[in-house]
């Protein structure tokens, strides 16, 4: 009895011309001759003939081997008849084939020659394959897949189960924010975490796929009946299969990228070499946009040779293509110039740190809080919560209103007829007051700044005050800073001026325009 093993059998290579549609048919191609399953050997024919000769060898041998597998009793005699001019295989009296010179030269042997190792072939596999129908080996066979299938549950619960550990423990809370630990980091090691969770994921998927899959097709291979249909599936699914793993290996190398520059970025922060109270909002912002604009890089990368892979599993040969994308690529560059200058601008805003991403900036007449920046655009959110698009070629002078410190410009008004020594006095102690707070010590980087009386105006004197803040935070100083002020000016008594109009009107005209009041005797 042959040993007890499952037959993986020879994968049908996808037939892909290099030549397209000028192939000529009379090219000879070689085919494997199958039972039940198992390739046994090539015969070799015309393009435009190989279907047909392969399909009525394997009728003449499937009628064969079963009158030969039904008796027990049978005798395989194999002949080979030399007499004509090509020699012709028979199986106990029954025609099965004619050894043409196509399969000599396949084999590289006389037509003789082939005819013989065809039926050493034959002698051996048609004997296996009578083994492989007795009771016993089914049976062997058969504790055998009920193995495989306890198995295949076992992998499949022990891959469920790693995955939800793994679940349990990426989503565990993060710590809260601490002075050490920015809040960039915290978003950074949230994206992280998103990114290694999916990870394993897609891989928990592959490894389930993998163990069912894999596991029905060694079962389906381990018995003659069923050996037929794993050929067929594994046909019809090589090329499919392999598109998949290249897609799916291509997304895991993006997430696993993504995962490890948001890692990369968060330790660069944490650094305390570059931590410093003057530079740290600003770095944050600086690496958080490059982080990002690396990602869409590393995107375009991996996409591209994921779309190479792809092309090489379907056999397309890809230097040629490789040779004219350069062509194409040159071509492309000359119509499109904008797109360069956009790229070009994108990168020196990037590497000279003009703006990044979270910082408000001011571009001809269109300003706001800067969401989304690439090589080839900025996109800003204004008050009104619009989302303005800028290609990069067109930023020429740009205001950053953020850029590693801010400051709070407030022009308070005061009536005429106020003390101004006190009114001065008062507004320095409000800003000292709150310089002192501890809840806005951070916001505030430096002592405000009193100016003095800035000009004289129409509602009043009008009084400078400078407050130096971290980026981002003068708005909410200058209006926290605006209510402490009303408050005082109301317990001081002094008024901020409204504006005010003065009208004058000629009285003879006035008089002519009102209508008379009086009697008729002119009195009122």
């Amino acid at each position: 009895m042959p040993p007890v093993r499952a037959q993986i059998p020879f994968l049908p290579t996808v037939q892909t011309s290099t030549n397209g549609s000028s192939e000529s048919d009379t090219r000879d191609v070689s085919r494997w001759v199958y039972l039940d399953g198992r390739g046994l050997f090539q015969v070799a024919a015309p393009r435009a003939n190989i279907s047909e000769r392969l399909q009525q060898i394997e009728r003449n041998l499937a009628e064969i081997s079963q009158g030969y597998f039904q008796d027990p009793n049978a005798k395989l005699d194999i002949q080979v008849n030399d007499s004509g001019p090509s020699p012709i295989i028979s199986i106990n009296g029954l025609y099965l084939m004619t050894v043409t010179s196509q399969d000599a030269n396949l084999r590289q042997a006389p037509p003789s020659g082939a005819a013989n190792l065809i039926v050493q072939t034959l002698e051996d596999e048609l004997e296996q394959a009578r083994q492989e129908r007795r009771p016993q080996y089914l049976i062997r066979q058969g504790v055998i897949a009920g193995t495989t299938g306890i198995g295949m549950i076992v992998l499949s619960w022990g891959v469920y189960s790693w995955q939800r550990r793994s679940k349990r423990h990426l989503l565990q809370p993060i710590p809260p924010t601490t002075p050490e630990v920015q809040p960039i980091t915290t978003q950074l090691t949230k994206q992280e975490h998103q990114h290694f969770r999916e990870v394993k994921r897609r891989l928990s998927q592959l490894a389930q796929v993998t163990i069912w899959g894999g596991g029905t097709l060694f079962m389906l291979g381990l018995f003659p009946y069923t050996r037929p249909l794993q050929v067929v599936i594994i046909s019809a699914a090589q090329i499919p299969l392999k598109l998949g793993v290249v897609v799916l290996g291509t997304y895991v190398a993006v997430r696993l990228s993504y995962a490890l520059i948001d890692r990369f970025t968060t330790a660069f922060i944490n650094s305390s070499a570059l931590l410093t109270p003057e530079t740290s909002e600003r770095l944050q912002l600086r690496v958080s946009t490059i982080a990002g604009v690396t990602k869409s890089i590393i995107t375009i990368v991996w996409l591209g040779v994921g779309i190479l892979l792809s092309l090489t599993t379907l056999g397309i040969d890809v230097v040629p293509l490789l040779a004219g994308a350069s062509l194409v690529g040159v071509a492309v560059s000359l119509a499109s110039q904008n797109l360069i200058k956009d790229a070009i601008n994108g990168f020196l805003i990037i590497m000279e740190d003009q703006y990044a991403l979270g910082d408000v900036i001011n571009v001809g007449d269109v300003g706001g809080l800067v969401e989304n920046l690439n090589l080839r655009m900025t996109q800003l959110r204004d008050a009104e919560g619009r989302l303005i698009t800028i290609p990069n070629s067109e930023i020429k002078i740009v205001a950053n209103l953020s850029s590693r410190w801010s400051r709070a410009d407030l022009t308070i008004p005061v009536g005429y007829q106020t003390d101004i020594d006190l009114a001065l006095k008062l507004i320095e102690t409000v800003s000292l007051e709150m310089d002192q707070d501890p809840k806005w010590q951070n916001p505030i980087l430096e002592t405000p700044q009193v100016l003095g009386v800035d000009h004289f105006g129409d509602r009043g004197l009008n009084i400078r005050v400078w407050i130096k803040t971290q980026p981002l935070k003068q708005w909410e100083v200058a209006r926290e800073y605006r209510r402490r002020l009303k408050i005082a000016f109301d317990k001081a008594g002094i008024s901020i001026p409204l504006p005010q109009q003065s009208i004058w009107v000629n009285d003879f005209q006035l008089q002519k325009s009102m209508p008379s009041s009086g009697d008729g005797n002119g009195n009122s």
